[in-house]
């Protein structure tokens, strides 16, 4: 017994003096703030790890926890609509810490229930967004083909493969694209250039309709598309995907595959690759012979990405080979006026893998490198610097061992330097200014054996802009905005003496000429372009949660170098082409609105817009010109003040737990007001109506059956009278004529198989123009020539993993 009571005591004894050592008394205590406006946040937890100790802040921001020990210890921080914080501390005794947190009020938006488009980009302009989910079931076509999803958003087409966005009617250097932060500078000039992207390598794709997105650019008299990577997130993960798709139409597909590596501490790595191969793809009664095309892009993307600061570096590379219809490559214009009389191909082949002559290949790089800095209680400041280079060969029929020698070999490089900073820091108003300067280099390889329809040229922007917004109240958001865009350009180029004087220019640039070289002249135009672009609108939320938006925008857009020196035989597009020299910037005022109303089950989305574009720069044909290929029908630029007006609407109803439809309709009007006549290339009214049904305890089954019914576009220019050499007479060319109205459907359907350690297959099937209708598009610069594409079987596989 004397034993263990002596044991009891030394132990006893230990017990208290391991508890006076371990003085569990200390308080920690301090303020949790707003890291923009350094305003107090209360209702912040705080909550030490491993432990029951937590508390909350008070009204003023000011925390406090008692009864902390000695050593090192986890803060976990949260707040609503902030991002948490894990934040290691050292006690040694009494401590004050202060608590920065990343708090963003939400705006005037809400989470919508009805429908699939989001509205968050814009304050006041007409926008809508593409979600990841629909632009993978575009995966195996193209950015053109996945944005006609959104009401307003046409596409001119060469064929199906080179497919260009339309907003509103305007297409072209009208439509800025910008690719994770950098506008792309890929010739868009040309209406057969389709955008060099790859859109499997975007997270979401929004569309604001005009200029009123000032810091991208102001020359986006059509619209902005901004294409976006989806936000890595700050914790140790590695996480991927794969697509595998298998087209019928075509008889072949592509595979997709990404992975991206990241870390708690911000650092991350990001991985994607794509392969696309198809064959001749076939209309509904023929081959379309010649229509295949080969594309290969990857992109490496790494970096930091802290609150207070980060960076990263990112590069794409894609590459793509398309082969363009054989029987649009005529020889001369009896072969035009003999494909639109025909109503069927001149040539048909068996289906082939080939890629021939007439052919495209281009190569596009693009570099970026970003950094930014965050400043306590002021903003944001960001700075970029960019590469593009972009190779276009194009490729006609030539005769002997000029076959495999491209009739047109251009080589556009582009470097661009930007730097921004949003002063964020009041909640009643914000401000955001930038600056940037971009050069630009043309070369037109001499060496083809053809005369250069572009000539090497240089080109120099400065642009700044300044936008700010104003919160009147909870209801009521205003925004304004002014930019100044400078160009320079610098060209030399080669005249036919007997062009320079049909043109005229011998009095009026007769001071531009360098060399008289007799039967040519070589010209060094110079030219600058002030350009000034202004927005001002408002958004207004309802008590009833209906919103308003209304814009207006002013933008001018310095004339592309295809429309200034075009001169001479475009052999992709089979059609001699002219610029002129005299064109001066587009003006274009443009008024738009925007009116959401959702209710319980249904909601509807209303946009009138009105444009007038004074000096609007058009193509199109005017006559034909004798060559010693033959005789080629020409398309000249001009300019005219211009009109267009239109509407979109969109609206989406469920109907009951699995049962829900979605509804489009979009009408352009354009009119040459010069000429009182219509512009050439409207898009036609144009009506959509999808019938979904979902079963999410099916494996979140879907199924969907949609209508398209596109009308007669019954406002174009007039044809023209040509002279046919094999007629010996002035015939009508039905240039300008527009098909007929067609109506289609199409049926798509998913499902979703979960695996172990969150692995997921997502099957899915959809077929394009079910009942496989032969159609042509008045959009579509093939119509001339053969039928659009029948039915298209595509089966899409998805691992995410």
């Amino acid at each position: 017994m004397h034993i263990k009571t002596l044991i009891s005591a030394v132990l006893c004894v230990f017990v208290s003096y391991c508890s006076t050592a371990q003085d569990c008394t200390y308080t920690l205590h301090g303020t949790i703030n707003d890291y923009h406006n350094k305003t107090a946040l209360s209702g912040a937890t705080v909550i030490i790890a491993g432990s029951r100790l937590s508390t909350i802040s008070d009204v003023d921001g000011t925390y406090k926890i008692q009864g902390l020990c000695k050593g090192n210890i986890e803060l976990e921080v949260s707040h609503p609509e902030c991002t948490s914080l894990i934040i290691p501390l050292q006690i040694d005794g009494d401590t004050v810490f202060d608590i920065k947190l990343e708090h963003h009020l939400e705006e005037l938006d809400e989470v919508k229930v009805v429908g699939s488009i989001i509205q968050d980009k814009t304050n006041s302009a007409q926008e809508k967004t593409l979600k990841l989910n629909t632009l993978e079931s575009f995966s195996v076509g193209n950015l053109g083909d996945a944005l006609k999803e959104l009401s307003g958003v046409s596409s001119l087409n060469t064929g199906a493969n080179i497919v260009k966005p339309a907003i509103h009617g305007l297409n072209g250097s009208r439509v800025l694209i910008l690719n994770d932060g950098v506008r792309m500078q890929d010739m868009e000039w040309g209406a057969e250039h389709a955008p060099n992207i790859d859109i499997n390598s975007a997270g979401s794709i929004s569309v604001i309709k005009g200029a009123s997105a000032l810091q991208y650019g102001g020359d986006a008299i059509g619209g902005t598309i901004v294409m976006e990577q989806e936000k890595i997130p700050m914790k140790d993960t590695l996480y991927g995907k794969t697509l595998l798709n298998g087209v019928s139409n075509g008889r072949g597909g592509n595979v997709v595959s990404e992975l991206t590596k990241a870390y708690k501490s911000g650092w991350f790595v990001k991985g994607q690759g794509a392969y696309k191969r198809m064959g001749d793809h076939e209309a509904p009664d023929y081959v379309l012979s010649n229509t295949g095309v080969k594309e290969l892009a990857a992109s490496l993307q790494f970096g930091k990405h802290q609150f207070t600061w980060g960076w990263d570096a990112r590069y794409s590379y894609f590459n793509t080979e398309i082969a363009i219809l054989r029987s649009s490559h005529i020889g001369n214009v009896d072969d035009l006026i003999r494909s639109i009389n025909s109503g069927e191909p001149l040539i048909i082949n068996p289906f082939t893998y080939d890629l021939q002559n007439p052919r495209q290949k281009v190569t596009h790089h693009l570099g970026k490198l970003k950094f930014y800095k965050r400043f306590e209680g002021v903003g944001k400041w960001n700075l970029q610097y960019d590469f593009q280079s972009n190779r276009r060969f194009e490729y006609d029929i030539r005769r002997g061992d000029r076959d495999n020698t491209p009739s047109i070999d251009l080589e556009l490089t582009t470097h661009t330097l930007s730097t921004d900073f949003l002063w964020d820091a009041n909640n009643k108003w914000q401000l955001h200014a930038g600056v940037l300067g971009r050069y630009q280099d043309n070369f037109a390889n001499p060496d083809t054996g053809v005369r250069r329809l572009i000539p090497d040229y240089q080109k120099f922007d400065i642009g700044s802009f300044l936008i700010g917004q104003y919160r009147v109240n909870d209801r009521l958001l205003l925004d304004s905005g002014i930019r100044y865009d400078f160009s320079k350009i610098d060209a030399k180029k080669y005249y036919r003496t007997s062009r320079w004087e049909e043109r005229g220019y011998d009095d009026e640039y007769q001071d531009l000429v360098v060399e008289d070289l007799g039967t040519q002249l070589l010209v060094n135009p110079v030219f600058d372009y002030h350009n000034i672009s202004t927005t001002v609108g408002g958004k207004y939320r309802f008590k009833d949660y209906s919103e308003l938006k209304i814009n207006y925008a002013l933008a001018q857009r310095a004339p592309n170098p295809s429309e200034l020196f075009s001169d001479g035989l475009h052999h992709s597009a089979s059609r001699i082409e002219l610029g002129d020299l005299r064109i001066k910037s587009e003006t274009s005022h443009k008024i738009a609105a925007s009116y959401e109303k959702d209710f319980k089950k249904w909601g509807f989305i209303l946009e009138p817009f009105a444009n007038w574009i004074q000096d609007f720069i058009l193509l199109e044909p005017t006559g034909v010109e004798y060559t010693i290929r033959g005789a080629f029908p020409v398309w000249e630029y001009r300019q005219t003040d211009a009109r267009l007006l239109g509407v979109d609407l969109s609206a989406s109803a469920n109907w009951t737990d699995h049962w829900k439809t979605d509804h489009k309709f979009s009408l352009v009007k354009g009119k040459d007001l010069d000429n009182d006549g219509a512009l050439i290339n409207i898009p036609a009214a144009n009506f959509r109506n999808k019938l979904i049904f979902s079963m999410p305890q099916w494996n979140n089954f879907e199924a969907s059956l949609e209508s398209q019914y596109v009308f007669r576009q019954n406002e174009a220019p007039d044809n023209i009278m040509v002279y046919s050499p094999e007629q010996q007479q002035d015939v009508l060319l039905e240039i300008n004529t527009p098909p007929d109205a067609y109506h289609l459907l199409a049926f798509g359907s998913k499902m979703e198989f979960p695996f172990k350690n969150r692995t997921k297959l997502t099957t899915s099937l959809t077929v394009n123009n079910l009942l496989n209708t032969n159609y042509r598009d008045y959009l579509n610069r093939q119509r001339f020539f053969a039928n659009d594409l029948g039915r298209n079987i595509i089966l899409q596989l998805k691992f995410n993993y």
